[in-house]
This record gives C-alpha cells, sequence and structure tokens, in this order.
C-alpha cells in the first residue's frame, strides 16, 4: 500500500504477508518483502531468513476463520511445521534448529475475532457475555503461543489488539454524530489486552522453555496516541478513512474507489486499517518500546 496510489486498491497478498510482521522485518534490516509461505515463487532461500504464515480474516477462535473460509490459527502453526521439515532439508537439523531459536516470532490476531465473529454476528454473543469470550479467546491465544515456543520459537513478540472503536467502520456503526470512538469495541479491545499480558507474565515466569522470551506488544496506546494527538504527527483526520468509513471499506470492496488526494492526513486508510504512514509511526514505537525484550 503505497501512498500515492489513485485508487483504493490492495494487492492481494497484502493481509497474507501480515502487514505489521513486514514493517517489523523492513525496520529491522532483515529485508524489504516478507514473503508468504504459501508462495508459489517462494525461494528457499528465504526460508532462513524470514517468512509469513499468516492469513486475511483468521483469529484465535475457530470459528472466526471459518466463517471468513481462511485458515485458522491451528492451520498456521500446522504451516511452520512444514516450514521446520523445509528449513531441516535445506540447512540440517542442527542449523534448522538454530535459526528458529534465533528467529523473532511476531503473532497479531485477535482483531476479527472480536469484531467480526463477537459484535458483527449473534453467533458467539448467544455463548459468551463479553468478559467470558475475552476469556475464551485469552486461553486460545496463550494454547496458541505455548505450541508455538514448544515447536522451537523462543523470541516471540505478542502484538494486541487496537483501538477497535476507533476504526473509522466501527464509530459508524455506534452511531456516534461527532465521530467519536465506539466505547464498548475499545472495552473489548483494553480487556484482552490486559488479560494477555498478564498471563505473557506468567509465562515468562514459567519458562518452560529454556532460554524463551515473550513480549507483549502494546499496539493499543500507541495507535490511539496517534488519534487523540494527530497534530504531533502530521495527522488532520482521524474518524474517517481515506476510501471512506463504512462497514464494507475492506480493500476487497472498494477495489475501485477513489482514494482521498492527500492520503498522508489520514491514519486510516479505509474503514479498517491504518495508512502506511500511520503503520511506520505505530512500529518505530513497537520497535523501540519492545524488541529490546526479545534480544
Amino acid at each position: 500500500m503505497k501512498n500515492e496510489m489513485p485508487h483504493c486498491l490492495m494487492h492481494s497478498n497484502t493481509f497474507v504477508y501480515g502487514i505489521m510482521a513486514l514493517y517489523v522485518a523492513s525496520k529491522l534490516g532483515i529485508k524489504e518483502l516478507l514473503p508468504p509461505f504459501l508462495s508459489d515463487d517462494l525461494d528457499l532461500q528465504d526460508l532462513l531468513t524470514g517468512v509469513a504464515f499468516a492469513c486475511g480474516g483468521s483469529g484465535y477462535d475457530p470459528l472466526t476463520s471459518k466463517l471468513a473460509t481462511t485458515l485458522s490459527s491451528t492451520d498456521q502453526l500446522e504451516l511452520f511445521r512444514e516450514y521446520k521439515e523445509k528449513l531441516r532439508g535445506l540447512v540440517g537439523e542442527e542449523e534448522m534448529a538454530r535459526v528458529i531459536s534465533e528467529g523473532v516470532f511476531l503473532t497479531v490476531m485477535g482483531a476479527n475475532d472480536i469484531l467480526n465473529n463477537y459484535f458483527a454476528l449473534p453467533l458467539r454473543r448467544h455463548e459468551y457475555d463479553l468478559p467470558s469470550y475475552v476469556e475464551f479467546l485469552v486461553s486460545s491465544a496463550i494454547n496458541f503461543t505455548k505450541t508455538l515456543n514448544n515447536m522451537g520459537a523462543k523470541r516471540i513478540g505478542f502484538v494486541g489488539v487496537p483501538p477497535l472503536g476507533c476504526c473509522p467502520s466501527q464509530i459508524t456503526l455506534g452511531g456516534s454524530p461527532s465521530r467519536q470512538c465506539e466505547p464498548l469495541r475499545n472495552q473489548a479491545s483494553r480487556l484482552f489486552n490486559s488479560r494477555i499480558s498478564q498471563e505473557i507474565e506468567i509465562l515468562n515466569a514459567e519458562r518452560s522453555v529454556s532460554g524463551s522470551k515473550i513480549a507483549y506488544f502494546d499496539i493499543y496506546y500507541n495507535l490511539l496516541d496517534l488519534i487523540q494527538n494527530p497534530a504531533l504527527y502530521g495527522f488532520k483526520d482521524v474518524s474517517e478513512g481515506c476510501c471512506g468509513s463504512t462497514v464494507l471499506n475492506a480493500a476487497i470492496f472498494i477495489a475501485y474507489h477513489s482514494a482521498c488526494p492527500n492520503v498522508i492526513d489520514y491514519i486510516f486508510w479505509d474503514g479498517f486499517h491504518p495508512t502506511e504512514k500511520a503503520y511506520n509511526i505505530v512500529v518505530d514505537k513497537l520497535i523501540q518500546q519492545n524488541m529490546k525484550y526479545l534480544m
């Protein structure tokens, strides 16, 4: 996604790459593009420097991926298992173990669970109230993290959930005439982040896998800082997307919608996703605040 794009078209692999991991890899000087593991054009040498297992629409709740007809978090762990086998065949057992143990793993999920699977659709709301659903998600997320850890990943960055109620689409759904953030969705984000950070502290104290380091990346307050203090970062519009703010402003629905002429003024690209400028600022903050805990 580039600032000069005249239309609201995103490459079909943008979500698969995992935008957050792509920016982190680039800023750490590892590689400019983080190729998806499932790419037909994957160079085997990329196995040594990093690939993405992320899949758009997925989440910690298995129902989320079913509704989105995409790979689940469990499927992504299976892809990692396949990756290990390919890497073993390329460099041998000892070097494979070294590459994985020294690598940095980012997990970025949870938003689809909360927005799409709890608030947008009634299925989970019939089973859980909000605190109970958050506990269900946290349990699934911790199990995912433990499994990844037991598979050899020792340096794991767990990215929390952003202020979902401040996404333009959710502001629209909230019906605020003054375009204020929707409070219940932000409450859900804070509740999830609070509980997951507590559980990560427990995992670090247990250290069931020797040498493991798991860090919680607080995207919530870093993005909220941009929204609450836009002028400090050179933004002018905090509640509208450059490509609009309706619920259907995800990239697959707006492929031929004209983009705003001044995207650098916007925090959000569409109804859900930040702009490249916003991503760059937030990722810089996350790296500065957290990477020291993984090195």
